[in-house]
C-alpha cells in the first residue's frame, strides 16, 4: 500500500507530513518509557531491548517483501503495524514501521518522497493505533492464557489493513489528485485489502505465537501473562527470622503447609540472573535474512492492492516518477547484477541490514537518553542529606 509521488496533492501531502512529524515526536517519548518497561518487567537488560526493537523494523522489512496473491493479478504483503505494535509496544512500533518506510523510500524508489507523510500516516500510524486497541479490548476480555494472545493478534492485524485502506480513501477524497469516484475507490480499496488482511493476520499470529512459546517476556502485548517468581516452604526448615520456640505451656503454632508459595523480596526477583536474549536475536535475524535474501525471489510478481485499484480506476493517471528511481537499489534489485534472483537476494539483505543499523541506532539513542535523564534526575535526590546527617 505505499503512495506513490502525485497521488496526493500538496497540501494535503503536506498536512500529513505535518501529522506525522508529530506522531513520530510523540512515538519518541513514548518508546523511551516501553523500552524502559521491557528492560524492567521482561527481564532483558536495558542494553537490550534497542537492538530487539532494531530487530522488529528489519524483520518487517523482510516479510514485506514476500508479496502473497490474494485474488486474480492482484497480491498483498505484509503492513506490519499490528505485529510492531504488539511484539514491541505501539509507540516504539510506530518508530518501526516509520525507519522501513523511510529506508524503502530512500535506498529502493517505493513510496513516494513527497509522499512519505501519507505512507507513515496511513500504514504506521493507522495500522498501529487500531491495531493495538483491538488487541488490549480483546486481552480484556479473554481468558489469560498463551493462546488468547495469539488469538487477539490474529484478529487485531486482520482488521487493521481494511482500517488503513479505509484511511487512504479518506485520504483520496481530500487530495486525489485524478476525478475518480471516491465510492468505486472505497469499495475497490477494502474489498481487496480484506483479503490482504487474512494474509496480515495469519503472519502476524504465527510470528507472535512462536516468539511467545519461546520467550513470553519479550512480547510487549504479553505482559503480565508469566506467573510471578515464587518461593515454597519446606516442613524441615523454617525461614530466616523465624521466631523461636513457644513457652512451656504456651499453644504451639500451626506448622506452616507444605509447598506454601510464598512471595519473592523485589531485592531477590532483581538479583535473579537476567535470561540472555542472543538466541532470540540470532532466530529473528536469520529468519529476516533468509525471507529478504531467498524466499522473496519466489513473491508474487502481480501488483499489490494499491496498484491493481489504482490502475483499474484510473488513480494512477497523475503519478510521477520516484525521485530516487534511478538508486541502486530501485526497486528492490541491484544495478548491473544481471542474475534478478542474486540481485534481489543481494537488495534484500543490503536492506535488512541497512533497516537493521538504522533502527537499532534510533531506539539505541532512545535508551540512552532515558538513561541520562533518569541519572540526571536522581542525582539531586541523592545529594540531599538525610535526617541521620541533619
Amino acid at each position: 500500500m505505499h503512495v506513490p509521488d502525485g497521488f496526493i496533492n500538496a497540501p494535503v501531502s503536506v498536512a500529513t507530513g505535518a501529522v506525522a512529524a508529530a506522531a513520530v515526536a510523540v512515538s519518541l517519548r513514548g518508546a523511551r518509557r516501553e523500552l524502559a518497561g521491557a528492560a524492567q518487567a521482561g527481564g532483558t537488560g536495558a542494553e537490550r531491548t534497542a537492538p530487539l526493537a532494531g530487530l522488529v523494523a528489519a524483520f518487517i522489512f523482510a516479510v514485506q517483501m514476500l508479496n502473497f496473491p490474494v485474488a486474480a493479478g492482484t497480491s498483498g504483503h505484509l503492513l506490519g503495524g499490528a505485529l510492531a505494535a504488539i511484539l514491541v509496544g505501539p509507540y516504539t512500533g510506530v518508530l518501526c514501521v516509520s525507519v522501513v518506510l523511510l529506508m524503502q523510500g530512500v535506498l529502493f524508489a517505493d513510496g513516494g518522497l513527497t509522499a512519505l507523510g501519507v505512507n507513515i500516516t496511513d500504514m504506521a500510524i493507522v495500522t498501529t493505533v487500531v491495531a493495538y486497541a483491538l488487541f488490549r479490548g480483546l486481552v480484556k476480555v479473554l481468558p489469560r492464557r498463551r493462546r488468547s494472545i495469539t488469538v487477539a493478534s490474529f484478529v487485531a492485524a486482520l482488521v487493521s489493513v481494511p482500517a488503513a485502506a479505509v484511511a487512504f480513501t479518506a485520504l483520496y477524497a481530500l487530495g486525489g489528485t485524478a476525478d475518480v469516484p471516491i465510492g468505486k475507490v472505497f469499495a475497490a480499496m477494502v474489498g481487496v485489502h480484506v483479503l490482504i488482511g487474512i494474509g496480515e493476520a495469519a503472519i502476524t499470529a504465527l510470528t507472535v505465537g512462536a516468539v511467545i512459546a519461546v520467550r513470553p517476556d519479550l512480547v510487549h502485548g504479553a505482559r503480565g501473562l508469566t506467573a510471578p517468581l515464587e518461593l515454597r516452604t519446606s516442613p524441615l526448615a523454617a525461614p530466616d527470622g523465624a521466631p523461636a520456640a513457644a513457652p512451656a505451656g504456651a499453644p504451639a503454632a500451626a506448622p506452616a503447609p507444605a509447598d506454601e508459595p510464598v512471595a519473592v523480596p523485589a531485592a531477590a526477583s532483581a538479583a535473579a540472573p537476567r535470561r540472555s536474549v542472543r538466541r532470540v536475536w540470532l532466530a529473528g535475524l536469520a529468519a529476516a535474512l533468509v525471507c529478504a535474501g531467498g524466499l522473496s525471489y519466489y513473491a508474487s510478481a502481480s501488483p499489490d492492492g494499491l496498484e491493481k485499484v489504482a490502475h483499474d480506476q484510473g488513480i494512477d493517471a497523475k503519478a510521477k516518477d520516484h525521485a530516487t528511481k534511478d538508486s541502486p537499489l530501485a526497486d528492490y534489485s541491484v544495478k548491473d547484477i544481471t542474475d534478478p534472483r542474486l540481485a534481489g537476494g543481494l537488495a534484500g539483505v543490503l536492506g535488512v541490514g541497512a533497516t537493521l543499523a538504522a533502527g537499532t541506532g534510533v531506539f539505541v539513542v532512545l535508551r540512552r537518553r532515558r538513561s541520562a535523564g533518569a541519572g540526571e534526575a536522581a542525582a539531586p535526590a541523592a545529594e540531599r542529606p538525610t535526617p541521620e546527617q541533619v
